[in-house]
């Protein structure tokens, strides 16, 4: 058997990938994954439910299926086993929530413009992208994303350690949904939370603590994490999913804020999306790189060392990463003396 040549097909896989983009979004609006899951099985029975067309059913589902979403015996379809934890709405990890703010026309109007990006270093569709004064966009955020932090929140909590009924002192910069706070308030019962983010922003984050029955141990503090003061002393600061999205210098003021903040022994919390040096693997993580070049004039994914370097300058101690899978993300543990 001759050996393979050069190929077109990653070529075409990747310039028609917006094709399985929006076959993805069509099911989860039409709610297909539930359905299936239901025990509608054939596209007859399917179409009924949606109220769609046979063959748009059969068309979408076998290309649901050739992507990997779906199995196909014969003519009848079945959930695999990530679409049955991740895309049936009757799931608590379900996930298809997340469709309004990923796919947002601003975000994709980001990529549409990306070689402008590329030209410019930044974002070519504001002065600042997606991090302007109170952008609404972060609303439907923090709306949309929480199911998909929730694991990524229980892994963040779960690096505290100590005894679950000692005191702590929380801060959550840019809460947005407010799950990590929240999180390490459900694990840790004389735990107090105060969130920091635009006021909309906490709408959706005081409403979450009352949901998860916490509400009387989380505090608000409404306005930009540049300019608001922050309070304190606390024992934790949260700075999750936030610095990537500006430059070494105004990450390093938010180290500067944070340090301010901790009392004394305290810690601040940093997820992120860290590559390796490298700044291409592992691939998933390191591709976020992009959505900041995409969507911010700044934002980029950093590595461990330049972390540890801007909390170092803004005097913490040392720093230690901490791996989170089977996220695609990465955690950041700064210590004050």
């Amino acid at each position: 058997m001759p050996p393979e040549g050069p190929s077109p097909a990653l070529f075409f896989d990747t310039i028609s990938a917006y094709q399985h983009t929006e076959a993805l979004r069509a099911a989860i609006e039409l709610d297909l994954f539930s359905l299936v899951a239901a025990g509608h099985e054939t596209a007859i029975e399917l179409a009924k439910a949606c109220q769609a067309a046979p063959r748009g059913i059969r068309i979408l589902a076998d290309s649901l299926t050739i992507i990997g979403f779906l199995h196909k015996h014969d003519d009848r379809y079945e959930l695999t086993a990530d679409s049955r934890l991740f895309l049936d709405r009757a799931s608590p990890a379900y996930l298809g929530g997340a469709v309004t703010f990923m796919l947002d026309p601003g975000m994709r109007a980001s990529f549409q413009k990306l070689t402008a990006a590329v030209r410019r270093g930044g974002t070519a569709i504001s002065d600042e992208g997606t991090v302007s004064h109170d952008n609404p966009i972060w609303v439907e955020f923090a709306r949309a994303m929480a199911p998909l932090m929730r694991m990524p929140a229980q892994l963040l909590a779960g690096l505290l350690g100590g005894d679950p009924g000692q005191p702590l002192r929380v801060l959550d910069v840019a809460a947005g949904h407010g799950l990590f706070g929240i999180t390490i308030a459900s694990h840790y019962r004389q735990a107090h939370v105060t969130a920091l983010d635009w006021p909309a922003v906490l709408a959706v984050a005081e409403e979450n603590a009352r949901r998860a029955d916490v509400a009387e141990r989380y505090a608000l503090n409404p306005g930009s994490a540049f300019d608001v003061d922050w309070g304190g002393p606390y024992d934790i600061v949260l700075l999750t999913n936030f610095l990537h999205h500006f430059d070494l210098p105004a990450c390093e003021r938010l180290a500067a804020k944070t340090y301010a903040a901790l009392a004394q022994g305290g810690r601040a919390l940093t997820l992120e999306f860290i590559p390796e040096p490298d700044r291409i693997t592992p691939p998933s993580t390191a591709g976020f790189a992009l959505v900041m070049l995409a969507t911010t004039a700044h934002g980029d994914a950093y590595t461990f060392e330049e972390l540890q370097a801007t909390f170092a300058r803004a005097g913490f101690l040392h720093s230690e990463f901490h791996a989170l899978p089977p996220t695609n993300q990465q955690a950041v543990i700064s210590f004050k003396e």
